[in-house]
């Protein structure tokens, strides 16, 4: 039996005969308002309006009608168990978001006010708009880092400045402009993703 995946606008990858919708994004939807947009996904079609391709040589993009963009290139976990899981989260205690939490997934995590981010926060105007800040999942060795981003504005962990890569643990607090983000993993010794992937 062939499991067919559908891949949302998220890049989360769930089975269509189960869920009408992705239940990773449902479920992190917050009532007030999005991490990030919702495109509309980009179906692919079978055939031009007014042309029928003979029974059986139908042109096939990927499972779930989506076609394969050339040189995109595909995370460890999507490669690995085909879905692209959060690892863990990083909740807003303080600053205009405080109370919301933002999915982390494996590899970097781009931090900034630009919806293109990962991690969007929009209403902190100390924040540079692209890559302020990086937080990564290792998916091999199961770790966390933090590192500055590219833009002017300092980052800080548990309130020292941030030059280089470091280490993030359990709870651990990281500061940029007038915010502040809690740490929380959800992948490492205790859970990996590996463990539960599909046969």
């Amino acid at each position: 039996m062939t499991l067919k995946l559908k891949r949302c606008n998220a890049g989360h990858y769930y089975d269509p005969t189960i869920d009408a919708a992705c239940p990773f994004c449902a479920a992190s939807k917050p009532e007030s308002s999005t991490t990030r947009p919702l495109k509309e996904p980009r179906e692919a079609t079978a055939a031009p309006e007014g042309v029928t391709y003979p029974q059986g040589q139908i042109p096939r993009g990927q499972p779930g009608g989506r076609e394969q963009q050339e040189g995109v290139t595909v995370g460890y976990f999507p490669r690995k168990i085909g879905i692209d899981p959060v690892v863990g989260w990083l909740v807003c205690i303080a600053g205009p978001d405080r109370g919301r939490d933002f999915r982390l997934h494996s590899e970097r995590n781009f931090i900034g006010r630009s919806e293109k981010m990962d991690v969007c926060i929009r209403g902190d105007n100390g924040i540079s708009r692209e890559n302020h800040a990086i937080v990564t999942f290792d998916p091999r060795s199961h770790s966390f880092r933090l590192q500055p981003g590219d833009g002017r504005a300092l980052v800080y962990h548990n309130g020292q400045g941030v030059d280089i890569s470091v280490d993030l643990k359990p709870y651990d607090i990281i500061e940029l402009g007038e915010t502040r983000l809690q740490f929380v993993p959800f992948c490492g010794e205790q859970f990996r993703w590996e463990q539960w992937s599909v046969e």
